[in-house]
């Protein structure tokens, strides 16, 4: 007996959602059965995989975090490089924290990542890799305060920046934003 077969065909298609429709598609996922949590994990484990295919060589990474769970995702990725001998320094812009990110934060002191609290003053030289978890996709108008001063020290630093979900400072719905964090990479 033959068959025919119909070859197949890649399709490259992207879909546009706006920061309302994404955040309502996490909502869905989170009530079916796919945390917060688990999405943290998912957005660190991408994030993870991009950096060590993309830089075999990595031996020193800084991630800044906000307080929301744009910062969990950079609080997980913190735990995934310390489990893989990565050495990796967390950046802290608020002490306040998400439920959700407060897990991922918690876990990371647990497994010994070194935690600063960025003021404004420090010195973001001397990583290989600069990871942007500062603001997600629901982010919109100016950014201010240290979240502004942050964005600034990644865009002068001349490390490679990856930014996760977002690049910071960036309106999910229109691309656009008033000062918005330089990557290499996006990983979404």
């Amino acid at each position: 007996m033959q068959t025919e077969t119909t070859p197949k065909t890649e399709v490259n298609a992207m879909l546009e959602v706006t920061a309302a429709q994404m955040k309502e598609l996490e909502r869905k996922a989170n009530e079916t059965g796919l945390s917060y949590e688990d999405m943290m994990e998912n957005a660190g484990q991408a994030a993870a995989r991009i950096l060590l295919e993309q830089l075999p060589g990595l031996r020193t990474a800084a991630v800044v975090c906000g307080k929301g769970n744009n910062g969990g995702d950079g609080f997980a990725l913190a735990c995934i490089l310390a489990e893989q001998s990565i050495p990796c320094t967390v950046f802290q812009v608020s002490e306040r924290l998400s439920e959700d990110g407060k897990f991922y934060h918690d876990k990371a002191l647990e497994q010994g990542v070194p935690m600063v609290a960025f003021t404004g003053k420090e010195d973001l030289l001397g990583y290989d890799i600069l990871v942007d978890s500062l603001l997600g996709t629901g982010f919109h108008g100016q950014v201010r305060g240290l979240y502004r001063q942050a964005i600034q020290a990644i865009n002068q630093a001349k490390a490679y920046v990856v930014s996760v979900d977002i690049n910071s400072g960036m309106n999910g719905d229109t691309g656009k934003g008033e000062l918005m964090v330089k990557s290499n990479l996006t990983v979404t």
